[in-house]
């Protein structure tokens, strides 16, 4: 991920709604939600629901279905991890043990 990409999808994150509606998308997996399920999970209207996501899916951080006259929303698991990788990029100094423990932390517990 470039420097441009991870500013955006910082500025992105930076405002509580839309961290809030990237992190249940998530919670959410492959399987996704609506826009008014997110809408209704957190209490948010729907015009601005749909800025929040327009601003989430220009920074690269989710992507949509249309499906029939609704539209779902999945987070982009590979910008996940592209923005997860550029942070980590240069960790440790060549001693990866001291990054075992933040590998850990974020790594799906089964």
């Amino acid at each position: 991920m470039d420097l441009n990409k991870t500013l955006a999808a910082f500025s992105a994150l930076s405002q509580q709604t839309r961290l809030e509606v990237f992190r249940l998308l998530v919670k959410a997996g492959s399987q996704g939600l609506l826009s008014g399920e997110i809408g209704q999970a957190l209490g948010v209207r729907q015009n601005t629901m749909s800025a929040d996501l327009t601003v989430l899916l220009n920074a690269g951080l989710v992507r949509n279905e249309r499906q029939g006259r609704t539209i779902r929303y999945f987070a982009d698991f590979d910008a996940m991890r592209e923005l997860l990788g550029f942070l980590m990029e240069d960790c440790c100094g060549g001693r990866p043990e001291l990054c075992q423990p933040v590998i850990d932390e974020i790594a799906c517990a089964g």
